[in-house]
């Protein structure tokens, strides 16, 4: 793990493998290492970059509110500190979101869009106030609300809920605050998505408690040209849950 300042604060990330570039993402309220089982069968054939998000994992949080956008302009200041122009962006569910955002505001640096159980539409009305009473909660009662809500929805398999327990019971309330505020307040991505001329891997678990399969259903109908892989009886985190079919789909970006 190293840790670079971008954007006044300290990102923290693993840079491992080799060949071609691969900004792995993760979601919300988790950090890097839920891409370690992915990212040991993607060594071979990309440079995995793997950065925990502002706020989250080893990264410094902010008391500040901050957009998924801002989240994009780290990963930007960090492929600029690792000299990177363009690379492959994969995200998981709001790493989704900020993978979108990147290719939003950096097109030209986009080589590949790898969308895995995540969408491109964005909060409802509803769902963002939902967004925003979680952040109070955690303001007033701590992220125990959150990890106490989040576990079974994130994955059926007990190993990995007590994985994933374990990576949110260490994340800062401050960077959990943030994450649900920048979520809330995303732009949708529906025309975005439709015009991208590189190559998109959609990747989604067909049994996904959180986002569910017909968000990826849809991004497939909406761009002909995106390779979809649906993992049968995977939930949220697919590339935990399936993560050889994971790192197969990531492969197509070799492949076009």
């Amino acid at each position: 793990m190293e840790k670079i300042k971008v954007n006044g604060i300290n990102l923290a990330y693993e840079h491992r493998g080799r060949s071609e570039p691969l900004v792995l993402i993760h979601g919300y309220p988790l950090d890097r290492t839920t891409w370690n089982e992915a990212a040991s069968l993607l060594e071979p054939d990309f440079d995995l970059i793997i950065p925990d998000l502002r706020g989250m994992g080893q990264s410094d949080a902010v008391d500040k509110t901050y957009t998924v956008t801002d989240l994009a302009s780290d990963i930007a200041g960090l492929l600029d500190h690792l000299k990177i122009q363009k690379a492959f962006i994969a995200g998981h569910s709001m790493g989704g979101y900020v993978a979108l955002a990147f290719a939003r505001a950096y097109p030209n640096r986009v080589r590949g869009l790898g969308i895995i159980s995540s969408q491109v539409l964005a909060d409802s009305s509803e769902r963002k106030k939902g967004r925003y009473q979680t952040a109070k909660d955690v303001q007033e009662k701590g992220i125990s609300v959150v990890v106490d809500s989040m576990t079974t929805k994130l994955s059926a398999d007990a190993r990995i809920q007590s994985f994933v327990r374990e990576v949110m019971q260490r994340q800062k309330p401050a960077g959990i605050i943030g994450s649900v505020k920048a979520m809330a307040e995303r732009d949708d991505s529906s025309d975005l998505f439709k015009s991208f001329k590189f190559s998109v891997v959609i990747i989604h678990g067909d049994a996904d408690a959180l986002i569910p399969v017909e968000r990826g259903r849809e991004m497939k109908a909406a761009l002909p040209s995106a390779h979809y892989a649906e993992l049968k009886g995977a939930g949220h985190m697919a590339m935990m849950e399936s993560p050889q079919a994971t790192v197969n789909a990531l492969d197509r970006f070799l492949n076009n």
